[in-house]
């Protein structure tokens, strides 16, 4: 026996149809019962139970019980990272289960990636805050400059509480549509929720898709340095 990761094993907990359709409800980063989770994958409840005691047990979910529900959310970062690479490869190669709909437009504009913002608008923010070195990456880590620090302080993010924090600040994250990074970590979930509260975003409740206010899109770009 090979030593090392058994990435086959992780592989087929992925790769079954069912469980892949819950793995990937879950990235709209919203916890879900098993109820829910069985009628995203259109199992039964005992099935759905079974297919989640297998994600939990290896460590690509996190339950947690509120009143007489258990809830169920992806492990980390890290689970989020491998599914949206995953969803990149399929697309790269042509392995898409439906046609492209209505909601195709709008999700590769902006949807949410386990809480922070993904698509074009996620990564032409990522492009502009390593343009302006606001971001700095360097043999592959990425990591806020002082300059970046006073920019996501002036927006009204409260930095030092996301350094005090056990997730990592700056991750990349592979776009599965853009086939380019955009921002994931804390400091990625931080921005966008500063969005969600100002107005500029919201969440479509049927799909990871966001749509933004004209206020939105004019804040943006003001963001970004484009206005």
């Amino acid at each position: 026996m090979k030593d090392g990761p058994d990435i086959a094993r992780v592989a087929s907990l992925i790769g079954d149809p069912a469980r892949a359709n819950m793995l990937t409800a879950l990235m709209a980063g919203k916890a879900l019962t098993a109820s829910e989770l069985a009628q995203e994958a259109s199992v039964t409840l005992q099935t759905a139970s079974s297919h989640l005691g297998k994600l939990e047990q290896n460590g690509l979910l996190r339950p947690c019980k509120q009143g007489r529900h258990k809830y169920f959310s992806l492990a980390n970062d890290e689970v989020a990272q491998a599914l949206e690479a995953l969803m990149g490869l399929a697309a790269n190669v042509g392995l898409l289960r439906t046609r492209p709909g209505p909601r195709d437009a709008a999700l590769r504009e902006a949807r949410v990636c386990y809480n922070h913002l993904a698509g074009n608008l996620g990564t032409r923010l990522f492009d502009s805050l390593i343009s302006r070195n606001l971001l700095r990456l360097t043999d592959e880590n990425l990591k806020l400059t002082s300059s970046g620090a006073a920019f996501v302080q002036g927006f009204g993010v409260e930095l030092e509480k996301l350094k005090a924090g056990r997730s990592p600040l700056c991750r990349q994250c592979l776009d599965w549509s853009e086939r380019r990074p955009h921002l994931a970590g804390s400091l990625g979930r931080a921005l966008f929720k500063r969005m969600e509260e100002l107005g500029w975003a919201t969440r479509d409740p049927d799909s990871r898709a966001v749509s933004f206010t004209a206020k939105g899109k004019a804040g943006f770009r003001e963001l970004l340095g484009e206005s």
